[in-house]
């Protein structure tokens, strides 16, 4: 075979190579693509919340990512009972100042972390359960006003999202 043969035939197969790199990239960029999130998801991804109309003792559920968040202006009781509360006498021991930004705003996701039902106690008619918090009437977990598990099933605290202050009365979570 000549020199000129070989020569030929290494181009095509380097050329055919090529071009079959070129075609399973642009086949493979729409479905890489198609699995980021979408813009109503990266909508969602924060949120801001006006925390001025909430009066003292009273909640406000948004919705977050989908899931509800609990946001509680806790009255001065609420508070001193949560910083009260002996470590030893907590199943999942957290500190109420680490789970606060503010003592008197408390911001939890308002899942139950046992098999992630929305537990009561938002409402000014709902059970709060043994601990003044909220209560998952699905299988009796009981939480502080912490948001922390006390009793039941549940073995982890409420979640804190991330947040932060924008204003004295104003937050963005996510």
């Amino acid at each position: 075979m000549s020199e000129q043969n070989t020569q030929r035939r290494d181009f095509i197969k380097l050329a055919s190579m090529t071009l079959g790199g070129v075609g399973a990239a642009s086949l493979a960029i729409p479905f890489i693509s198609s699995m980021q999130p979408g813009k109503d998801a990266l909508a969602l991804a924060s949120t801001e919340i006006d925390l001025s109309p909430i009066p003292e003792g009273q909640s406000l559920t948004v919705i977050w990512r989908g899931k509800p968040v609990f946001i509680r202006h806790r009255l001065n009781e609420e508070i001193q009972s949560a910083k009260e509360t002996k470590l030893e006498d907590l199943k999942d021991a957290q500190e109420d100042s680490s789970r606060v930004l503010q003592d008197k705003w408390l911001v939890v996701l308002g899942v139950c972390t046992h098999l992630g039902c929305v537990p009561l106690g938002q409402k000014s008619t709902d059970a709060k359960g043994d601990y003044g918090g909220w209560f998952c009437p699905c299988h009796g977990s009981h939480y502080d006003t912490s948001g922390r598990i006390r009793k039941g099933p549940a073995p982890t605290n409420l979640d804190v999202p991330p947040y932060t202050f924008l204003s004295e009365n104003k937050i963005k979570i996510g």
